[in-house]
């Protein structure tokens, strides 16, 4: 008679098991053929160009290279002319100004910004749509408007 079903499917069991070996086995040499292990710093680098492209070729540095003339070349802050004492002295109107609590604003009459008034910072005694002059002062918060005089 025929063969039993066991030993058919034994065999196949068998089969199955060669083929998955020899699978693992072809996988795992691929694996080792591209990987990256072994291969130099070179092979490994990697550039960005101008425009912000990935490549393998390093760039030329005599492609881009602009020359400067030694003596155009600042180092640290450029001098600044000296400022007059008249220009510090700045005219505006008082727009808004709280006695109780002491503070207000200036509209400054140049620039037409708005800055803060203290009464630490005033000389005469001032009140709103009044006409002064004053010098600016940089604050915690901003500019602060000291030595305020009724113009």
């Amino acid at each position: 008679m025929g063969r039993s079903q066991e030993t058919f499917s034994k065999k196949e069991k068998e089969k199955k098991r060669l083929k998955k070996r020899q699978d693992k086995e072809q996988k795992r040499e691929e694996r080792i053929a591209n990987s990256d292990k072994g291969k130099g710093l070179d092979e490994m680098m990697a550039y960005v160009d101008e425009f912000g492209n990935i490549t393998d070729t390093p760039p030329d540095p005599t492609k881009k290279k602009k020359e400067f003339k030694q003596e155009e070349i600042q180092i640290g802050v450029a001098k600044q002319a000296e400022i007059d004492p008249a220009d510090l002295i700045r005219k505006g109107t008082v727009s808004f100004f709280n006695d109780s609590k002491g503070y207000g604003f200036i509209q400054d009459h140049v620039s037409q910004e708005r800055i803060f008034v203290h009464q630490n910072g005033l000389v005469n005694a001032i009140k709103e749509n009044d006409r002064v002059t004053f010098e600016v002062e940089k604050g915690p918060k901003g500019l602060n408007a000291v030595n305020v005089k009724l113009a």
